[in-house]
């Protein structure tokens, strides 16, 4: 063999071994994590179209986006019919909100392989982000190509959730939960469905089970809350509130339904706490708040407070009959002269003559001047 010839294939051999040893080198170093020396080593290699699209994966990993899609573009320029190239691209281009550009390179890897469920979902997905109606017909597609698709499904269900039919969700919900028994995005969907048809005592039992799975959130909380105080737990509705007010700490209503919960389980000093700490954080006309404050004072015989309350309460909303009547009954209790107690409610049928209220006033008067009679004989 010629020398030089036998030279030129040393130093060629010698080459390749060297490029495969950086090759190996800059694929140890993504794999470890160190994106950015990873990119250096690869930039180096003497065919860099062959690393294009390991170089835009680093350069994702370290968040830049925008280089992952240069790479990319590159890499489809060299490798043009590289299916999984395109799909990774066309992942980012949705990611970076780039969706018409995103769109397109879809829905030429789903003519490219119409049977792939995962083209037709990233599709819904883009077409969705667009306002597109037919995005749906994409999430169709894919369970229609794999039915236990749990993405699709969500999709499809949670539409059917959206529109209130209940038995179309209920359907899709379960078909997903076949599979994936503790799919928390199903078994929130399938709590919700219960509770929009009022049906309180399965939602429950859901929704307590995405808490068994280690989920909690304000919404799920306060979800349950109404559901305990819509099926008289007041005890459980008061807990999951709380657990509600981790979250949101400063919500107002919040506080005030965990005082009405402790009204109805007569423990009226709580409700009294509660009721106050929603009426300094409110900023709105109070009025129903300071009433529902007056009656909790009420039932305690508090009924100096009482009337201070329903005073507030008609200061917020001088319109609010309620408040008016009830802090007439408050001062009754309060005073003890019958005089002072009889003028109170003829002042009332004055003030308010055609209110439902005067019937009862009518009644009180008189067992008061009956009273007044036999005290006085």
């Amino acid at each position: 063999m010629n020398k030089a010839l036998l030279i030129l294939i040393v130093l060629i051999t010698l080459k390749t071994e060297a490029q495969t040893s950086v090759l190996q080198h800059a694929d140890s170093l993504y794999l470890n994590g160190n994106y950015s020396k990873a990119i250096e080593q690869y930039k180096t290699l003497s065919k860099t179209e062959e690393v294009f699209d390991k170089i835009a994966k680093a350069y994702i990993a370290i968040g830049n986006y925008d280089a992952g899609l240069e790479y990319y573009q590159k890499s489809l320029e060299a490798n043009p019919d590289d299916a999984l190239v395109k799909y990774e691209y066309s992942k980012l281009l949705s990611k970076t909100k780039k969706f018409k550009e995103a769109s397109t390179q879809f829905n030429e890897l789903v003519y490219i392989d119409y049977k792939n469920p995962n083209y037709h979902y990233e599709l819904g997905l883009v077409l969705e982000a667009l306002n597109d109606s037919t995005a749906m017909n994409r999430f169709r597609s894919a369970y229609d190509l794999d039915q236990t698709h749990q993405k699709a499904i969500y999709k499809i269900a949670r539409s059917y959730v959206k529109k209130r039919a209940y038995d179309q969700a209920e359907y899709f919900i379960n078909k997903g939960l076949e599979s994936y028994e503790n799919n928390v995005s199903l078994i929130s969907l399938k709590a919700q469905n219960y509770y929009n048809k009022d049906d309180y005592k399965n939602s429950k039992i859901w929704f307590h089970k995405l808490v068994q799975l280690g989920e909690s959130s304000e919404f799920i909380h306060v979800k349950l809350s109404v559901i305990h105080a819509e099926l008289s737990e007041y005890e459980e509705a008061i807990e999951q509130r709380k657990r509600a007010l981790n979250f949101n700490p400063y919500d107002s209503n919040g506080l005030f339904l965990i005082g009405t919960y402790y009204e109805r389980l007569n423990d009226y000093e709580n409700a009294e706490k509660y009721i106050v700490q929603c009426l300094k954080l409110k900023d709105v006309p109070l009025d129903y708040e300071y009433q529902k404050l007056g009656t909790i004072y009420n039932r305690q015989q508090k009924y100096k407070e009482a009337i201070a309350s329903f005073q507030t309460a008609l200061k917020e909303n001088p319109d609010n009959i309620n408040s008016a009547f009830y802090m007439v009954v408050s001062k009754d209790k309060y005073y003890a002269d019958t005089d002072a107690k009889i003028k109170l409610y003829e002042d009332f049928k004055t003030q308010y003559p055609e209110s439902f209220y005067v019937k009862l006033a009518n009644m009180r008067l008189q067992e008061l001047k009956e009273e007044k009679f036999m005290n006085e004989d």
